[in-house]
């Protein structure tokens, strides 16, 4: 399955938010260099990571495609390839990601992506 994203999202802030538990289990690398990567643990902090990239980000860049996707009772991995440029310093970032989910009672309880870090970090340093 392949599908390309080139919005961050359809639906407005408080339905991804309800998509999310109040308390999520979240990991993403810590990445001091890009703004929009941060520790997170509610459904709120969750739901904005879908949306904070599309203010540090050009719009008609963004990429993002699924190639993978498993199942296994409430897991799911996502596996995929995203790229974008980064508004304040018009350098571009690509790579591969995994995302981990685990969805409870129709909302996730999960959510651990992999990504290129580096490739992301180096296009938000200016130089």
């Amino acid at each position: 399955m392949t599908r390309a994203a080139r919005s961050p999202w359809p639906l407005p802030l408080t339905r991804l938010v309800a998509l999310f538990a109040y308390d999520v289990d979240w990991l993403l690398a810590e990445n001091p260099a890009v703004p929009w990567i941060r520790p997170r643990s509610t459904g709120a902090e969750c739901a904005a990571q879908v949306t904070e990239p599309a203010e540090h980000t050009v719009a008609e860049d963004a990429r993002a495609s699924v190639d993978t996707f498993l199942v296994d009772g409430t897991d799911a991995v996502l596996m995929g390839h995203l790229s974008g440029t980064v508004r304040a310093t018009g350098k571009s970032f690509e790579g591969p990601f995994a995302l981990r989910l685990t969805v409870e009672e129709g909302r996730i309880t999960r959510h651990h992506l992999y990504e290129n870090s580096v490739s992301i970090a180096e296009a938000c340093t200016s130089s």
